[in-house]
């Protein structure tokens, strides 16, 4: 089942009504992969989802928000993480609260997905839902999840966070921490109410 079918039916999604698929873009050596259009209000809620996303260099996967239509990403966030990990030996596992990938006030761009290694059999997927970017009178919130191999490990990362600002959001960039983006798609969807 694909990462979308698999939202689709998802309770969390299943009261809202479907995704509608606004745009797709395919990363090929790709610095940053940007939606500069879509994000309107015609939606409440806008769900980004990443398929085997795989970097140049071992390095995390980031994003940022615009409320220039791209010209500058760098909206104030404050932000939170956690991770879940176990080894395909079964010799470890864990579950911890990663301060070093959190944000206070900061305009950085937001580590998602922790450290995708860059050999052939790593990559990363998972999804990003930012609620009602448009609106001109509460900040922006917006939570993710992502699932990514690391080094024989399977590693979920969980983040959340809001978007300082009363401006609209009207654009997302994707890039990776170091390098560039190799291989993977990312898919924005708008959320029927």
């Amino acid at each position: 089942m694909s990462v979308y079918n698999e939202l689709k039916y998802n309770v969390s999604f299943a009261n809202a009504g479907g995704l509608v698929l606004l745009s797709t873009q395919t990363a090929s050596a790709s610095s940053s992969i940007s939606f500069t259009s879509g994000l309107t209000s015609a939606y409440k809620e806008y769900l980004f989802i990443f398929n085997n996303i795989h970097g140049s260099t071992a390095s995390d996967f980031q994003m940022n928000f615009s409320t220039d239509g791209g010209s500058n990403y760098n909206v104030t966030k404050t932000t939170t993480a956690i991770s879940s990990y176990h080894s395909e030996s079964d010799a470890s596992a864990d579950t911890y609260y990663i301060a070093s990938h959190d944000l206070a006030q900061s305009t950085s761009p937001k580590k998602i997905m922790g450290t995708i290694y860059n050999d052939n059999d790593n990559s990363g997927s998972g999804y990003l839902h930012l609620f009602d970017p448009s609106n001109t009178t509460f900040v922006k919130h917006f939570i993710s999840s992502t699932q990514r191999t690391d080094d024989a490990t399977s590693n979920t990362f969980y983040t959340a966070g809001y978007g300082n600002t009363t401006s609209a959001i009207n654009a997302v960039q994707f890039t990776m921490a170091s390098g560039n983006i190799d291989d993977g798609t990312i898919q924005m969807f708008g959320v029927v109410s």
